[in-house]
């Protein structure tokens, strides 16, 4: 908007004067309903004493719901946002926010009520809500939240949890494990993983050109399986518990296959398009995308963070280590396994 042509030299109203306005006759009504009282007009006056109490209450009802208001749509802001959230959240923040293209002079508005049964009433009005007000009730999202459930869906981390996974898995022995609980720069897993022939480590050679290979450590990948499978099972299981957060997580993480380092910097992430599922139709989920899900998400952690210590990783014996002849280490490699199967 900074850039429409006129814009920055435009009078531009941003004050909305919430409070103001839904206030603006109160002092009056609380004022009579007083005067009822005293006057003895109200017969046993408990109509007009509820109304008071609630009056009374009403400004801290407003400051607590308005916070809690702007801390959810504050979400929108977050990195991993999902924008398979009700668009309406991201305009409402941009209107509270004060984000230029949404102000009185765009066309838009909030409007705070105060209603007869003690709770109120937030709409927000304007070009982007196509005729339909987006309107939160105050009681409405103290249930939501006092349930643990949130009014905009905040993306859970799945990468700060994959890096404590790792950890947890136990693949690595603890002297790979530093003080603040992460895998050291220098962690490998751990030797129990190889795969061996005759107590001995089973290598793959590789070609590195010029007629040379060296060779590159085997890993025992249904051991590993079978190691990580109870803590991915106990992961998943934890997020698929809060449904609402777990769809956000396959829309932004899992559904694409996107690596962390894209999702770092946002390229595919939160983009999941035809593959994205739906807060409105997708909840509760059905369980052949409780079982998707957790294919994923197994998927997205061997991909993202356990491959990288699997791949090309050269043997701990210096002399295996070395570079060789590759014909002459291909021959040397099968008349071993020749061997091996002989002695079996």
């Amino acid at each position: 908007m900074a850039y429409a042509p006129g814009y920055l030299s435009s009078n531009v109203d941003v004050n909305f004067k919430i409070l103001d306005y839904a206030y603006q006759d109160t002092g009056k009504k609380y004022a009579k309903l007083k005067i009822a009282i005293e006057q003895g007009k109200c017969g046993d006056c408990i109509e007009v004493n509820r109304m008071i109490t609630m009056l009374e209450a009403a400004p801290k009802v407003s400051i607590d719901f308005l916070q809690n208001v702007m801390s959810e749509l504050a979400i929108v802001e977050t990195p991993t946002y999902d924008p398979n959230n009700y668009y309406g959240f991201m305009v409402a923040n941009c209107i509270m926010t004060e984000k230029p293209g949404f102000s009185k002079t765009d066309g838009y508005s909030i409007s705070l009520l105060l209603l007869d049964n003690g709770s109120q009433e937030l709409t927000f009005d304007g070009p982007a809500f196509n005729s339909q007000p987006f309107v939160i009730n105050s009681s409405a999202l103290s249930a939501l939240l006092d349930s643990d459930t949130s009014m905009v869906v905040e993306t859970p981390d799945i990468n700060v949890s994959m890096t404590e996974l790792l950890v947890e898995t136990q693949l690595f022995s603890p002297d790979m494990v530093g003080e603040n609980k992460k895998l050291s720069s220098s962690a490998k897993i751990s030797e129990e993983f190889i795969l061996k022939v005759n107590g001995e480590p089973d290598y793959e050679i590789i070609d590195i050109g010029n007629g040379k290979g060296r060779n590159i450590l085997r890993y025992d990948m249904n051991k590993i399986e079978n190691k990580i499978k109870p803590f991915i099972n106990a992961e998943v299981s934890g997020l698929l518990s809060a449904e609402q957060e777990a769809v956000a997580a396959w829309n932004v993480f899992l559904a694409k296959g996107t690596s962390s380092e894209e999702d770092d910097q946002m390229v595919e992430n939160a983009n999941a398009a035809e593959q994205s599922w739906s807060y409105e139709n997708d909840l509760p989920l059905m369980q052949d995308k409780k079982i998707a899900f957790a294919e994923k998400y197994k998927e997205y952690f061997f991909n993202n963070y356990l491959k990288q210590f699997l791949t090309n990783k050269l043997p701990s014996v210096e002399e295996d280590a070395a570079v060789f002849d590759l014909e002459e280490g291909r021959q040397a490699k099968a008349d071993k396994f020749i061997e091996a199967n002989q002695q079996n």
